[in-house]
């Protein structure tokens, strides 16, 4: 890919970051601090947890662009991050600075070649559409907790039985 390309799918790709990022948000927003901890089964993760992993795998990939490099580990949620609005919160503060960073590569740094752990080896910018599917997939199994739990489901690609389509 060449540093032009990378630039020209960055554009392409960063709006639909940004309005990922406020669907995901309005998504976990309708989670009631209540039901938190409520999960479909023993197997899968509860609504915090899922909440959790959706916005630190976010940060971690955003960062991991940035910096041109994947790190191991991480994703432990801190002991301060407690509650949906914790999450949040998070989500606030590590989103905005991470589109920074990614606002400010070169072109041939969205170019360069990330190692995803000998798994692929892609431009850095095609790590942008992992992020999007990523999070697009959990936040649709979030919906789907939502609904379980008996809370309501906002509007995400139109509307929803709870919230219309509002033109």
């Amino acid at each position: 890919m060449t540093p032009d390309q990378a630039r020209f799918l960055f554009q392409l790709t960063l709006p639909e970051l940004k309005q990922e990022a406020q669907l995901t948000q309005k998504v976990i927003r309708a989670i009631p601090e209540e039901q938190a901890s409520w999960k479909p089964n023993e197997k899968g993760m509860n609504a915090l947890d899922l909440a959790w992993h959706i916005v630190s795998s976010e940060a971690w990939f955003l960062e991991g662009i940035a910096s041109g490099g994947f790190p191991q580990g991480g994703g432990q949620r801190p002991e301060n991050v407690q509650t949906v609005a914790g999450v949040l919160a998070f989500y606030d503060g590590v989103f905005p600075s991470a589109l920074e960073k990614l606002q400010n590569l070169s072109d041939e740094q969205l170019a360069r070649t990330i190692d995803f752990f000998g798994i692929y080896q892609l431009p850095a910018v095609r790590y942008l559409g992992f992020v999007l599917k990523h999070s697009v997939h959990h936040r649709g199994q979030l919906t789907t907790y939502l609904r379980a739990m008996g809370a309501k489901v906002p509007s995400v690609y139109g509307g929803s039985a709870d919230e219309p389509f509002q033109r």
